[in-house]
């Protein structure tokens, strides 16, 4: 299962902004969280999903807010699980508690744990695959899949809110011809913000970092099972 946990950046100088946060999640992504988006400790979010690809998506969605710090735990959770969030527990909790106290002084502001050792990618190396890769061994070590991760994060933090603007419509369904019409600009104007957003880059990006992402989960479950 993958828990994300967030904590709000400088909230000692902010507004409380978890309750805005959670129910944008919840509005974008409800079905898919095993239980409600939860507020635990003041200014922090937590949530607990089944689907990579959904996880991914709430790690993107959280990033681009800009006011948090990301831990993406990857584990199993004890079942059966309780009402709430914040009353749930298990490896993936702690994987996503080690994550997020590392992110806290990360570039991308986001770490990945997926099994609460807290590793960096400067541990990177021990996990790069090879030819006599071991049966059971993950594509790629969690520290290397947080690389991954953080890179493109990054690549989305330098867009601009021009870019942002035709990459929503862009993936709302509209053409770039219409796109031009909504925002008042030329199709070729479109054409370059769309270029210049890296939007493509990231799509293409996106669907290995979710294998990347379910075979971090995978693997977990059966050395779970195993032990």
């Amino acid at each position: 299962m993958f828990v994300i946990t967030a904590d709000q950046i400088d909230s000692r100088h902010d507004r409380d902004r978890a309750g805005e946060m959670i129910a944008r999640l919840a509005a974008d992504f409800g079905p898919a969280f095993l239980l409600p988006p939860d507020q635990t400790s003041g200014d922090e979010i937590q949530t607990l999903l089944t689907d990579a690809a959904t996880a991914l998506d709430v790690v993107f969605a959280l990033h681009r807010s800009g006011h948090w710090s990301i831990g993406l735990g990857i584990g199993p959770v004890r079942v059966p699980l309780p009402h709430a969030t914040r009353q749930a527990s298990g490896a993936a909790f702690i994987a996503a508690r080690a994550a997020v106290t590392r992110a806290k002084k990360a570039d991308a502001r986001f770490a990945l744990d997926a099994d609460g050792s807290g590793a960096t990618a400067a541990g990177a190396s021990a996990g790069r695959p090879h030819p006599g890769l071991p049966a059971g061994a993950p594509i790629l070590a969690g520290a290397e899949v947080e690389a991954l991760i953080a890179t493109v994060l990054l690549l989305r933090q330098r867009r601009s809110p021009e870019g942002w603007a035709a990459v929503d419509l862009l993936r709302g369904g509209l053409s770039q011809v219409d796109i031009a019409a909504r925002l008042g600009i030329t199709p070729a104007a479109v054409s370059q913000r769309i270029k210049s957003s890296l939007w493509r880059v990231e799509e293409a990006a996106h669907p290995a970092l979710v294998r990347l992402v379910e075979d971090l989960e995978q693997t977990s479950t059966e050395t779970d099972t195993a032990g």
